[in-house]
């Protein structure tokens, strides 16, 4: 058989641009894909206690955009989901992107606005230029005590390096926020595909060409 298009790669980027290019133009693809499966990072399957495991580390989708929601919205159900996270220090649990509850909670404040909490994190943030690590990024927004608790031991934790070993980008994707909102997220869409991700890309990808 003869194909219009070669695409390297069966994730995200990969599917979308196959399943247009097939779809929309009715062009002949041929995807190939190094690993035994598709979907990338995002691939995900059940184990052996009937549990759907993503593989990669977990894959929450979330974006403001309508027209990609309405897009992968042809290939799968979706299940509402906000994610939300709490920090334990000691015995107790805190929000996490660090907010104003998380402030009140741990240093007994009582701050009531984000002009409050602006103020402390002003009051308490530590200065670093240039932004090197993520420990500067951090430092700079909360100051050391903050970024002591909820982000030195994990990046260790997590990837056995200390956040002066880490880009900027790895602790400043985290937001840190001066309102009582717990989600992780604010994107206007929140979801997670019905059946998994993997499911999703089957459906993406099944298609005459």
């Amino acid at each position: 058989m003869k194909y219009d298009y070669l695409i390297v790669g069966a994730g995200f980027a990969g599917s979308v641009m196959a399943e247009r290019l097939a779809s929309q133009l009715d062009k002949k693809v041929l995807v190939v894909e190094k690993r035994n499966h598709i979907a990338g990072n995002a691939f995900d399957e059940y184990d052996e206690h009937g549990i759907l495991v993503h593989r990669y580390g977990p894959h929450i989708f979330h974006t403001n955009s309508k027209e990609v929601f309405e897009y992968l919205s042809q290939f799968t159900e979706w299940i509402p989901y906000e994610h939300r996270v709490l920090a334990k220090i000691g015995d107790e649990l805190y929000p996490i992107p660090i907010n104003r509850i998380t402030i009140n909670k741990l240093y007994k404040l009582d701050l009531k606005t984000d002009e409050e909490v602006k103020e402390y994190f002003e009051s308490v943030k530590e200065k670093r230029f240039p932004i090197l690590n993520s420990e500067d990024i951090i430092v700079n927004q909360v100051g050391k005590d903050l970024f002591e608790k909820f982000f030195k031991h994990y990046t260790k934790k997590q990837w056995n390096l200390e956040p002066s070993e880490l880009s900027p980008s790895v602790c400043g994707r985290i937001p840190v926020r001066t309102n009582d909102d717990c989600r992780y997220f604010t994107d206007r869409y929140q979801f997670m595909p019905k059946d998994g991700y993997t499911k999703m890309f089957k459906k993406m990808l099944n298609h005459k060409n």
